[in-house]
């Protein structure tokens, strides 16, 4: 095996062994770290923030960048739980039909936050920045500023039922990560993620619609948002406003750290998965060995620095975007 393989090799697993490492680490300093109860607070914890990440990891895989979460998931959020309230409030009943409300209106949020981008000819960072703060906006008029419970016994059990010691959310989660993995290996659209990534005028060249993926694209990430903002509901029983804070920063985070390069071209699902439990181990273990939150957010900091610096190839970068 040469050293260029070996090094390819150690990258592909880096994410995964770092886990392992923290999960060593952690346990050996906490003996009730890796307890079932913990574990699946860690996973319940994760599950928002994997869909999430898992959407903004296909834009940043073809090379854009998306920062219109919190915004998105805040809105489809709060139209969830006003559909669901307004048609019976359970899932059994009318409140199904607001599962693809909230899906279309975060395909409909992306897609206006891809055309914007591409039409408009404005840096993805600053199109998606923009789309999240109308998302805010939506979702403050929407509310009022008030919370919308939803309180459907079935709902819930995405949270309350659990098998082998982990919610039923956790299980659904696994099955839109295969969704997800399916898109990215299986479609053309999930190829065509990576090879605007690798590069958009090669990309163009060869007769591919760059406009159009990146469309397709943030659309894409607005139905994961969505589905982040749904099991976001189900964890904590309302929507409001401010459901969708700090998902911004895990999204990205949990992607850079999960080895996908912020320049794009690479990464991909699995390591959206690693890095999402990577983040989220780090600050459940700070928790429970009772850090203090400056710490945590310091830690968090470092790790996502650290986590760029590793994944970019910064000679061969002209500009850092």
């Amino acid at each position: 095996m040469s050293a260029a393989h070996r090094t390819e090799l150690l990258l592909r697993w880096a994410p995964a062994l770092v886990l392992l490492t923290l999960l060593a680490a952690f346990s050996a300093a906490h003996p009730d770290f890796l307890s079932r109860s913990n574990l699946g607070r860690i996973a319940i914890a994760s599950t928002p923030a994997l869909m999430v990440a898992l959407g903004v990891g296909f834009v940043i895989i073809m090379g854009s960048i998306d920062l219109s979460m919190e915004g998105t998931l805040s809105t489809t959020a709060v139209l969830f739980a006003i559909a669901f309230n307004a048609w019976g409030g359970e899932l059994l009943g009318g409140g199904l039909l607001a599962i693809p409300v909230a899906l279309l209106a975060g395909a409909a949020i992306g897609l206006v936050n891809g055309l914007v981008h591409v039409k408009l000819r404005i840096p993805s960072f600053m199109a998606s920045l923009a789309i999240g703060f109308v998302g805010m906006g939506l979702s403050v008029l929407l509310t009022g500023g008030a919370i919308v419970r939803v309180n459907d016994g079935v709902f819930r059990a995405l949270l309350f039922q659990r098998i082998c010691g982990f919610p039923l959310m956790v299980y659904a989660a696994i099955g839109l990560v295969l969704i997800a993995w399916f898109i990215q290996r299986n479609t053309t659209l999930g190829r065509n993620f990576y090879a605007l990534g690798g590069g958009e005028d090669i990309a163009h060249s060869c007769g591919l619609d760059v406009r159009r993926v990146r469309v397709l694209g943030f659309a894409l990430a607005g139905v994961f948002y969505a589905l982040g903002a749904i099991f976001a509901v189900a964890r904590g029983g309302m929507a409001e406003s401010l459901t969708g804070s700090n998902y911004m920063f895990l999204g990205i985070t949990s992607v850079a750290v999960g080895g996908t390069s912020l320049m794009g071209g690479n990464g991909g699902v699995w390591n959206t998965v690693a890095g999402v439990l990577i983040v989220n181990v780090i600050v459940n273990g700070m928790v429970v060995l009772g850090l203090p939150h400056f710490i945590q957010d310091g830690v968090l900091g470092v790790l996502i620095i650290a986590a760029v610096v590793l994944s970019t190839n910064r000679k061969s970068s002209a500009l850092v975007k």
